[in-house]
């Protein structure tokens, strides 16, 4: 592809009907109209997605067979399907487009062919691109541009198997609570100063390690003076200044 900043995109995007919440976990049939409906045309209708015969697989598209991405796919069995939109399925409510820029590039217009397919399914659209160009800077800038316009989540992977092991990664935290990317809070009242101390910059944990062996605990911290800090090994007058001034700031202000 020559240029990837013309107005193509936005043409087709602006034609497609984009994903609004909720969304569902749906394939797409076209089924013929009815005798009763008195109509000769065909339409397309929502059914629910017939869920896997294991659990623990991944959906996968049968155009997908001979993708090398799959050779990844070690440890969640796959299990391989006709009747769904995406190329993979890691969910009841999420889903895998598989994309490399080589083939980008030669077909640009073949993404948002894609996602018009997929219509409003799914909560979780995850975008999955191979980077195997060498220069795939245009290429992602333009990418990136439909993901923020259809709503998708984009993944980058420079080789096969990174690509493999993000599709397993997904289906292994499928059912994951969400705390285990969130920031863990310390219930132990020594890494909770720990980490308070490590909130004033430049002040780093061994830092704030440091600091406690020395003074003991926090009163005796805050009655240091400015120049007894500096002496403190790793610390230093810049660091010493700044941490004096804020524990001396006032908690509330006038």
């Amino acid at each position: 592809m020559d240029d990837l900043n013309d107005d193509s995109f936005d043409d087709v995007l602006a034609a497609m009907e984009m994903p609004s919440a909720p969304k569902q976990a749906k394939i797409q049939t076209s089924t013929s109209s009815t005798s009763e409906s008195g109509s000769n045309s065909s339409s397309s209708t929502s059914v629910a997605a017939k869920p896997p015969s294991n659990p623990y697989s991944v959906l996968v598209h049968s155009k997908q067979r001979g993708n090398p991405i799959l050779k990844s796919i070690l440890n969640v069995p796959l299990e391989f399907r006709d009747d769904i939109i995406p190329d993979y399925v890691v969910g009841r409510t999420s889903c895998i487009l598989f994309l490399s820029l080589k083939y980008h590039n030669l077909n640009p217009d073949y993404i948002c062919q894609r996602l018009k397919a997929l219509g409003k399914l799914y909560e979780l659209r995850v975008l999955l691109v191979q980077v195997d160009t060498p220069e795939p800077h245009n290429a992602l800038k333009s990418l990136t541009r439909i993901s923020l316009l259809a709503d998708l989540t984009m993944m980058l992977a420079w080789n096969a198997e990174e690509a493999g092991k993000i599709i397993e990664t997904y289906k292994q935290f499928e059912k994951r609570p969400p705390d285990l990317i969130m920031e863990r809070v310390e219930s132990n009242p020594h890494q909770k100063l720990v980490a308070a101390l490590t909130n004033i910059k430049p002040v780093n944990k061994t830092d704030a390690v440091t600091l406690l062996q020395i003074f003991g605990n926090l009163e005796n911290l805050i009655n240091a003076s400015e120049e007894r800090l500096a002496q403190v090994m790793g610390l230093g007058p810049r660091k010493a200044k700044k941490l004096y001034k804020t524990l001396h700031e006032p908690f509330l202000s006038k």
